[in-house]
C-alpha cells in the first residue's frame, strides 16, 4: 500500500507495525510464559494505542480506498491479531508456516496431474509427513527409508511409532549435518 501511494498515513501504519516486531524480535528463543509476560509489559498499549489509531483513521480516510480496505480487515480480525497478548505460544505472523507451504504452492499446476483424488490426498499426506519430519529436526529421507523398511511387518495399532517425532537415532536434517 505504501509503496504504491507514498501514503503517509501508511508510512505511520508501517512504522506501528513495525514497534511490535522490535519488541517481538527480543523474545525470540524465549520460553513461553516469558513471552506472555513480556508481551503484557511491552505490547499490551502499544497494541491498543494502534487499535485506537486505526479507528480514528479510518474516519479520516475515504472508505473505498485500499488504506480503508487493510484498516478494515484488521479490525474485523483484532481478537486474532491480538492472541499474542493471550498465548506465549502464538507468533506474531505465520511466516514459518507460509516458507514450510511455499514449495507446494509453487509447484501446485505440477500436482494437478496426481491422476486421481486418492493420488492427490496420497501426495499431500507425503507432503505432510516430509515438513513433519523437517519441523521435528529429522532428515526426512532418513526417516522414510526408517520408515518404508518397517512399515510391512509394522502392526497397524503401532504406527504411531513410526511418526517422526517418535523415531530415535534418526540422522539430523541433512542442512544441520552439513553444518557441522
Amino acid at each position: 500500500m505504501h509503496q504504491a501511494t507514498k501514503s503517509p498515513l501508511a508510512e505511520e501504519a508501517i512504522a506501528r507495525i513495525g514497534a511490535l516486531y522490535a519488541v517481538e524480535a527480543d523474545l525470540t528463543g524465549q520460553p513461553p510464559e516469558v513471552r506472555q509476560r513480556i508481551r503484557a509489559e511491552r505490547l499490551a498499549a502499544p497494541l491498543r494505542a494502534f487499535q485506537e489509531w486505526l479507528g480514528a483513521t479510518l474516519w479520516r480516510i475515504p472508505g473505498r480506498g485500499g488504506l480503508a480496505a487493510a484498516i478494515h480487515y484488521a479490525l474485523a480480525r483484532w481478537d486474532a491479531l491480538t492472541l499474542l497478548l493471550r498465548d506465549g505460544r502464538a507468533c506474531i505472523d505465520n511466516n514459518p508456516v507460509e516458507r514450510a507451504i511455499r514449495p507446494i504452492a509453487i509447484g501446485r499446476r505440477n500436482w494437478t496431474l496426481a491422476g486421481s483424488d486418492d493420488g492427490a490426498v496420497r501426495a499431500a499426506t507425503m507432503y505432510s509427513s516430509i515438513e513433519t519430519a523437517k519441523l521435528n529436526g529429522i532428515d526426512p529421507e532418513a526417516w522414510l527409508r526408517h520408515v518404508l523398511a518397517r512399515i510391512a511387518d509394522h502392526p497397524v495399532n503401532r504406527v504411531a511409532e513410526l511418526l517422526p517425532w517418535n523415531v530415535n537415532g534418526l540422522p539430523q536434517r541433512l542442512d544441520q549435518r552439513r553444518a557441522a
